[in-house]
């Protein structure tokens, strides 16, 4: 198996394990109230299934990260060049940033490390510590909200359903699943996109917040259903751990151009 292949397979690891974090903020919120962001729900997990879980999760969320950033750089999704191809490729980098952080977190709680709060909170608070920093955080929060409204579209229009196996993507389960999960996600990142807007706005760092306080500051009924959207996005990254079309990475050409070098 050469590495192009092996990153292919850890990529669908990772979706496994994103389908499972998912699964598990829902479960928590329907069943205990409890809020958490996928860092939580991946401190939970490890609390749960020790050492093994983690270590899996988190070559999951490497592969995953690494793959959604090639993805970025190389277009090997076939975006296209145009606009909404490039914005499809600014999320590809920013969810690849994302997953490897999450991967360096498993990491930090395989060696017994604690969970260290809030992210967006802290990062605000940085960010609040610069010239213009109120700027930087309320432009944040917008590119938040847009993230949010990209989310609501892609419900509407189904277009993740590109990316299975056909047989699977006509089937309404799968369709469903996806379309309620991206629902919840787009209204979860603009609540989070707003806390930041608001942030900036009154230069309070501590306003701001992740998908734990989004979900926090929903009321019942509200709450319980953006879970069940989110249980859904959980199943939906299940189904596409199995089903989902996966181009391979250059990852081959890369290390072969590397080495020549060297």
């Amino acid at each position: 198996m050469n590495a192009s292949a092996r990153l292919t397979t850890l990529t669908r690891l990772g979706f496994a394990t994103r389908g499972a974090l998912y699964i598990v903020i829902a479960v928590l919120i329907l069943r205990t109230g409890r809020a958490e962001d996928p860092a939580g729900a991946l401190q939970y997990l490890g609390e749960s299934g020790g050492q093994l879980l983690l270590g899996v999760m988190a070559a999951g969320l490497l592969g995953y990260g690494i793959w959604r950033l090639s993805d970025a750089a190389f277009d090997i999704e076939r975006h296209g060049s145009d606009r909404d191809g490039a914005l499809e490729r600014v999320g590809a980098a920013a969810s690849g940033i994302v997953h490897l952080f999450l991967a360096w977190q498993a990491v930090r709680l395989m060696q017994g490390a604690a969970s260290s709060g809030d992210s967006t909170r802290e990062g605000a608070e940085t960010a609040l510590s610069l010239p213009g920093g109120s700027v930087i955080v309320m432009l944040g929060g917008v590119v938040l909200v847009g993230v949010g409204i990209l989310q609501l579209v892609k419900a509407v229009k189904a277009t993740f359903l590109e990316y299975l196996d056909p047989a699977v993507a006509r089937q309404p389960w799968a369709q469903w699943s996806g379309r309620i999960g991206y629902a919840a996600r787009g209204f979860v990142f603009m609540i989070s996109g707003y806390f930041l807007l608001r942030a900036g706005s009154e230069e309070q760092g501590n306003a701001a917040g992740g998908m734990d306080k989004a979900l926090a500051w929903l009321t019942n009924p509200w709450d319980l259903v953006i879970a069940v959207g989110l249980l859904g996005f959980g199943i939906f990254g299940l189904v596409e751990a199995r089903y989902r079309r996966l181009h391979d990475a250059p990852v081959d050409g890369i290390v072969r151009r590397a080495t020549g070098r060297a």
